[in-house]
């Protein structure tokens, strides 16, 4: 893919000349459960106005002001709610929809969404491509399976590839839009260590059962389709990351304490073999190409939420109520096609891996065709290599 810059001094063939963005004082929407109100009197025209220049005046024309408002509220509003940066992208993106139809006016939306982020402080650089534009941002961090490009010793990452999968990003020439945004300076981060509260009218129950050493457990669990939202277009990221990514507060006031009351009489092993267990039968297995055509990581909620996982989103899940119900230190275990957990006891078990001066023995928590304990690994993958992509350790306290 080559990159290249270039000033757009002009308007060109790619914008649509009516007027559809909508103008008025406020304009209120549903976010994630809760009602948002923010300010406009942005118009069609103001967007277009952004790139004719190669730099803006933002502290002399009265023109941009108009934008200074409305991110103002918007950055207000992510200090209150102590928005992630995915988490307020998604913000941003209902903003620039509500006032340029994506429909309607695609370019004046990817505009305008790559305007508000710039000037909420992100690093991000608008690309036009053909007819259309990309919108690429600054991140340090590790993204699988989506455009990218080096410049300046800097990772910009395309964040709006779910608009165009069908490109052939590598033997196409994009072109950078050249503007100078003085505030455009940090990196942005796909991390979420925070999950929005949903209203309580978008959750509904979900029925799980499995057995265990004879015994049915039944749960009614609370989930909401808004999370399927929030991680619709949300990319492959590293291990680590994805691990983190939390419940949100109904989802787990349904789930987390009867899983803590199931196993309050076990010993550790015990426990982490039924929750183990649960992962493994609570839920039907298909892999992702036949699931969705092609890899992706569902969060721990999304585990819950969806049919059908595979051991990508079982180990997530795992290690999610590892975590929460025993904090034990925990490593991830990745073979070529396949991952599994291994967790530290007081005691290895079985099959233990040494790690940083640590045995940890291996929990598989998706099924197989052998009835795997702990600290058994499967016959397939005892003489296959391997590589820690991830260890956690409880804080000592």
């Amino acid at each position: 893919m080559k990159i290249t810059k270039y000033i757009l001094s002009s308007l060109t063939f790619f914008l649509v000349q009516s007027n559809i963005c909508a103008k008025g004082e406020k304009f209120c929407f549903e976010f994630y459960g809760d009602s948002v109100s923010i300010s406009n009197n942005i118009e069609i025209e103001d967007v277009k106005k952004i790139i004719i220049r190669k730099s803006i005046d933002f502290n002399e024309n009265v023109l941009y002001k108009k934008f200074d408002k409305t991110v103002n509220e918007l950055l207000k509003y992510r200090n209150e709610k102590n928005l992630n940066d995915w988490i307020y992208y998604q913000l941003v993106r209902k903003v620039a929809n509500n006032i340029c139809d994506k429909n309607k006016a695609f370019n004046e939306y990817t505009i305008l969404k790559w305007f508000l982020m710039s000037k909420s402080g992100y690093d991000s650089k608008l690309v036009s491509f053909k007819k259309s534009y990309l919108f690429y941002i600054k991140s340090d961090e590790n993204v699988y399976d989506i455009p990218f490009f080096i410049l300046d010793n800097k990772q910009y990452i395309c964040l709006n590839y779910h608009d165009f999968v069908k490109i052939n990003f590598e033997h196409n020439t994009l072109k950078i839009v050249e503007i100078y945004i003085p505030e455009a300076s940090k990196s942005f981060s796909y991390k979420v260590s925070h999950v929005p509260d949903f209203a309580l009218n978008t959750f509904t129950d979900k029925e799980l059962n499995f057995n265990y050493k004879e015994k049915t457990y039944h749960f009614k669990i609370k989930l909401s389709n808004e999370v399927q939202q929030i991680f619709k277009n949300y990319p492959v990221v590293d291990f680590e990351t994805y691990f983190n990514i939390p419940f949100n507060k109904e989802t787990y006031n349904s789930l987390i304490p009867y899983l803590k009351e199931n196993i309050k009489n076990f010993e550790v092993k015990e426990g982490v073999d039924y929750l183990m267990n649960f992962t493994r039968h609570a839920f039907l297995y298909e892999n992702d190409i036949d699931n969705f055509g092609k890899e992706k990581r569902l969060s721990p909620e999304q585990t819950l939420l969806f049919e059908h996982s595979d051991c990508d989103d079982r180990a997530a899940l795992f290690f999610y109520l590892i975590k929460e119900i025993y904090n034990l230190p925990i490593i991830a275990v990745l073979y070529p096609t396949h991952i599994v957990i291994a967790i530290q006891f007081e005691k290895s078990e079985g099959n233990s891996i040494l790690h940083n001066g640590r045995n940890y023995s291996v929990c598989d928590p998706t099924p197989q065709s052998e009835n795997l304990l702990i600290g058994q690994i499967s016959s397939e993958l005892i003489k296959t290599p391997f590589q820690v992509v991830y260890e956690y350790l409880p804080l000592v306290k």
